[in-house]
């Protein structure tokens, strides 16, 4: 069975100033190293003028696409503490990109590590986690009779209402999590007494709150 994959869903911004120092921090979700660069050019862009600009980003959903910069920082103080925060919150197609404008004090190598995974942590425990979960797209077909209790089902259960046709008949297209999709079929033909058609669609993966 597909992993569930936990993500940053949307861009998430932060700062702290630590010793003079200005640190702004962005997270975003990535599907791939082109993504991802992209994202960090576009951080460097709006901050040309930054002292620094470390980053960190794990770019697929098993954690095989690694990369991180110290952009200047002495070696090992920058990208690969902002790295393990990643690892540690368990998060995969995600990128984060800490902007340091110098402030005059020197921090020293324990203190650049501090700062930086401090930074990272701090944006990502702000920031908006989704796990993605492999997921069945559905079809569910009744009368018009049926429309209320098709509903009702659908809203006291796992799973998101992607559209509502009303044709003939009603249909509602609905992404079922692909462990519970068995589940939620039988649970709802017995609902429904039989009186409802289910067509199973495409399987892919969608993000869910946790």
């Amino acid at each position: 069975m597909e992993k569930s994959v936990r993500t940053v869903f949307s861009r998430h911004e932060s700062e702290k100033i630590i010793e003079r120092s200005k640190f702004l921090t962005y997270s975003a979700h990535v599907e791939n190293e082109d993504e991802a660069r992209a994202f960090i050019a576009e951080i460097r862009s709006m901050h040309s003028l930054a002292t620094h600009v470390c980053y960190a980003f794990i770019a697929d959903k098993i954690g095989n696409l690694q990369r991180f910069s110290d952009d200047g920082e002495p070696q090992g103080t920058a990208g690969v503490p902002i790295l393990e925060v990643l690892k540690n919150k368990k998060l995969f197609e995600t990128a984060v990109a800490v902007v340091r404008y110098f402030g005059g004090i020197k921090l020293g190598a324990g203190g650049l590590v501090r700062a930086y995974s401090s930074s990272a942590a701090e944006n990502l425990d702000g920031a908006d986690i989704r796990v993605l979960e492999m997921c069945q797209e559905q079809t569910l077909t009744v009368d018009y009779s049926g429309i209320d209790s098709v509903q009702k089902y659908i809203s006291t259960h796992t799973c998101s209402l992607l559209s509502s046709d009303y044709g003939e008949k009603v249909s509602f297209k609905v992404a079922v999590k692909k462990a519970y999709a068995d589940e939620f079929v039988s649970g709802l033909v017995d609902y429904m007494q039989g009186k409802i058609h289910v067509e199973n669609g495409e399987e892919y993966y969608s993000p869910f709150k946790e």
